[in-house]
């Protein structure tokens, strides 16, 4: 997602649109945003929020109901993967926006495997620059994340593309981690267990 991840020198934060994104998933109010921005443009409304000061990764997301997690685009690869192995593991239910490079190392590794629910959104989403203005046209599709009924079925009822259940009886055997394991595993010194 060339156009979405971080240019040198510019903000990695793309904001989730709401007429076309977060309005039609239809969840009036988030318990926890840990991706919130610290002023400008933002339509997720969550009752708490970790902006980049409180540094989200570092709070626990336990304990907050709902989750909607835009996190940051970055030009690192795979920089995505602390943030998605966050919401998996503590968050109570909720909903992850990423690109959808479904070959990816993460997706087939965290996403598949834990996800209760995957929207494919139709077309490619616009998201919002920090000033409210579009952003560029992106050069690929997202994915939402679903995790528990709550957010499964606000994203059955969304309209918004395709959603997908994962068939865990039809998976590929383990395999080992290629590249970024210390990111994935990182109690485990970057071996899988």
């Amino acid at each position: 997602m060339k156009n979405f991840e971080k240019p040198r020198g510019e903000s990695s934060e793309w904001r989730s649109p709401g007429p076309t994104l977060v309005d039609p998933i239809g969840i009036d109010e988030y318990g926890l945003d840990p991706c919130a921005p610290l002023s400008g443009y933002c339509v997720v409304r969550a009752r708490t929020r970790f902006t980049i000061r409180d540094n989200g990764l570092a709070q626990s997301w336990a304990g907050y109901g709902l989750v909607y997690s835009n996190p940051p685009w970055s030009e690192h690869r795979g920089a995505v993967v602390p943030w998605l192995r966050k919401f998996i593991t503590e968050a109570d239910g909720g909903i992850f926006v990423c690109v959808a490079r479904t070959s990816c190392d993460w997706f087939q590794e965290l996403v598949l495997p834990s996800a209760d629910l995957i929207l494919f959104p139709t077309g490619k989403t616009r998201f919002i620059k920090p000033d409210g203005s579009p952003g560029p046209a992106p050069t690929n599709g997202i994915a939402l994340i679903a995790k528990g009924p709550i957010a499964c079925e606000a994203l059955r009822q969304s309209g918004l593309g395709y959603c997908v259940t994962v068939d865990r009886n039809a998976a590929p055997p383990a395999r080992l981690v290629r590249t970024n394991s210390a990111d994935l595993f990182p109690w485990n010194g970057g071996r899988v267990a």
